[in-house]
């Protein structure tokens, strides 16, 4: 196959996403930026790939084991979305260690074009899969926090499988057109057969480039942002309603909302309302623990989203600007090869903090999690007596075997020295 006049190849760091604009004709031979020394990846990139890779598949891969075990009652709409979630990050985190050998090699792929391709493919399935499920779930916290009882009939866990597939569909389509430009190319400047993206030509790259921007990234941040600020308003006002419910009422006389909680008057699904009760000096409530809770989680996840994909995004966007030829010196050259790689490990950092934030914050999660193991060990522990058992039936049975072999020898030596 012809090589183009123009390729698209993976920076100076080879990073598995970001690309850069890289003319085959040749160039000048001296080098402008000779004084921006590039940063030394083949550690660092390796190590944090590892430690990614380590601790998300053993947070998402206990996820699974609980949401997949849980009884009929518990698959839910959320849980739903948390074990696609947690699916879609597994199948990502498979392929980091392909990744980690390709940096430590100097950015040699040692696997083959079809490895190439698979583990490119996921990387951009994950990158689009995983964002639009934190979107979904976002969307679904809104509606069983904001407006419970509205959102009743359409919050079924059999719309939310159809949901998961359109999620699927739509991520594998984004990714597509990366798993088909995707291959193995012999870079000459670094003698290694590298795994990169040739785009025919600049428009697929700037395309593809806003489609991460906008689809993986804002339109994602706007949706999450806007759910979670009318969840936070909305718990906010509540517990406003209850301090002024909670002093129009005298303190022996139980509010409203203490009724409600003592009653287990909750919609299924939806946090339990908090249970505000008035404090012994003057009458006053304080926010309860439950609100608070909620608050902090919201802003974990947003605050999560936001400080692991923001920075990658800003460097694809300085790098279209500098395609573009509106942005051109040194320090962004620099920035674009040797911060992408780095921004992408705290972007892949997010498939090991999603568990954390999703799952096993809630005392649900933990206690069924508890409930697992306690299971696992029981059944071990069962297996382990069982086996016991079986050899102490058989050191029994081969004991009783020898007396009577031995009944047998002695029985057999008196008839022998008996009179004949």
């Amino acid at each position: 196959m012809a090589v183009p006049n123009y390729l698209f190849l993976f920076n100076s760091t080879l990073s598995p996403t970001a690309v850069a604009y890289v003319n085959a004709s040749p160039g000048p031979s001296a080098c402008p930026c000779a004084d921006w020394a590039p940063l030394t990846m083949t550690t660092v990139i390796p190590t944090i790939y590892s430690i990614i890779c380590v601790l998300g598949t053993i947070g998402n891969a206990l996820a699974v084991c609980v949401l997949a075990h849980g009884s009929s009652s518990r698959k839910t709409v959320a849980n739903t979305f948390m074990l696609n979630l947690c699916v879609s990050d597994l199948l990502f985190l498979l392929s980091l260690p392909l990744w980690a050998v390709y940096y430590s090699r100097g950015y040699s792929w040692p696997f083959g074009r079809v490895a190439c391709k698979i583990c490119g493919a996921l990387n951009n399935l994950n990158l689009y899969a995983s964002i639009f499920f934190i979107t979904c779930m976002s969307m679904d916290r809104y509606l069983a926090i904001v407006h419970p009882l509205r959102s009743q009939s359409a919050r079924d866990p059999k719309r939310a499988r159809l949901m998961c597939i359109l999620v699927w569909v739509l991520a594998c389509a984004c990714s597509a057109p990366t798993l088909a430009l995707r291959d193995t190319y012999h870079l000459e400047g670094l003698s290694v057969e590298a795994c990169v993206i040739l785009y025919p030509n600049h428009a697929w790259q700037l395309t593809l480039a806003w489609m991460k921007i906008i689809l993986a990234f804002l339109l994602p941040l706007l949706a999450i942002s806007c759910c979670y600020c009318a969840i936070g308003r909305h718990l906010l006002s509540d517990t406003g309603l209850v301090r002024m419910q909670s002093q129009s009422h005298p303190s022996n006389v139980p509010s409203f909302r203490s009724s409600e909680s003592q009653e287990g008057c909750c919609k299924p699904e939806r946090p339990p309302t908090p249970c505000v009760s008035p404090s012994s000096s003057g009458g006053r409530p304080s926010m309860g623990r439950g609100v608070e809770k909620v608050l902090w989680t919201v802003a974990a996840v947003v605050l999560a989203f936001f400080l692991c994909w923001f920075p990658f995004h800003c460097v694809t966007f300085i790098g279209i600007l500098s395609s573009k030829g509106w942005l051109d010196s040194c320090w962004v050259s620099w920035t674009i090869s040797n911060l992408t790689p780095l921004t992408l490990c705290l972007g892949f950092s997010n498939s090991a903090i999603n568990p954390v934030l999703y799952c096993f914050i809630g005392n649900h999660f933990r206690g069924r999690l508890g409930g697992l193991c306690k299971g696992l060990c029981a059944c071990l522990k069962a297996r382990g007596e069982e086996h016991s058992q079986k050899r102490g039936s058989f050191s029994t049975r081969l004991s009783s075997f020898s007396r009577k072999l031995s009944d047998f020898k002695d029985l057999a030596i008196v008839e022998t020295s008996g009179p004949p």
